[in-house]
């Protein structure tokens, strides 16, 4: 082999190492999205700690990964599709530590909730904690085998992540003008409800990234986007309004 192809070979086994490391930061904020759900569903707030101290692995996985690839940029000077591999991996680094990040952010709302009396358990939210977790599963396969056909296919499923957070919004403003004693809970709930949707987002962004860095096309559909929880609080405003000039 000549001196250009140990080039080549050493950048692809530089490509690769990244490539594994995302994968293995992509498990860890799987797992901690997982974590957050259980301790909500079963009030462990202990396991709600463990997951938040997870999040450290995870934020010195991205700086290892950004190091690596920071590094290839300068030592290989990669143009065209290979420029566009290590960009990719780049920004879907920082999209999965925000994923993380939601996921810490859940852990810590329910350690919050679990020294809260009125706790309404809404069932929508494991569900969507489950499809989210399925598309980041997906996704991160869709990443290792470079399939931009499932990368679409997690691409077309936020729109069902987002009708389950409008159903969760709808559910908890009807818990809290019943019985007013449960707005802290039910606060709680919404923003752990709306992490989970973000990271929806964030997968979807990822797919986004995939398909681009495959095809070198972006998704020529319309974004699939569901979040009517703007028009569901403008419309209980007008409802609360009424009821109060009718008292």
């Amino acid at each position: 082999m000549g001196k250009t192809g140990h080039i080549v070979s050493s950048f692809d086994n530089d490509l690769l190492e990244i490539r594994n490391a995302i994968i293995k930061m992509g498990g860890l904020a799987e797992v901690q999205l997982k974590s957050a759900t259980q301790a909500l569903v079963d009030r462990n707030t202990e396991l709600a700690r463990q997951t938040i101290e997870a999040d450290m692995e995870v934020d010195e996985l991205e700086k290892t990964i950004d190091t690596m690839a920071v590094r290839l940029l300068a030592l290989r000077h990669p143009v065209a599709d290979d420029l566009r591999l290590v960009i990719s991996a780049l920004k879907i680094v920082s999209l999965l530590e925000r994923v993380a990040d939601y996921a810490a952010n859940l852990a810590k709302r329910v350690v919050a909730l679990n020294n809260a009396a009125n706790l309404p358990m809404v069932g929508t939210i494991p569900r969507m904690s489950e499809l989210v977790c399925h598309m980041i599963g997906d996704t991160l396969t869709a990443y290792s085998q470079n399939d931009d056909y499932l990368a679409l296919e997690v691409w077309r499923r936020d729109h069902a992540v987002d009708q389950l957070y409008n159903s969760v919004f709808r559910e908890l403003l009807t818990y809290m003008m019943e019985d007013p004693r449960s707005i802290t809970s039910c606060t709680h709930l919404m923003f752990i409800a709306k992490n989970i949707e973000r990271i929806g987002d964030h997968m979807t962004n990822i797919s986004e990234i995939i398909i681009y860095q495959v095809t070198g096309l972006a998704p020529i559909e319309p974004r699939p986007k569901g979040d009517e929880t703007s028009t569901i609080m403008i419309e209980n405003e007008i409802i609360k309004s009424e009821y109060a000039e009718g008292e």
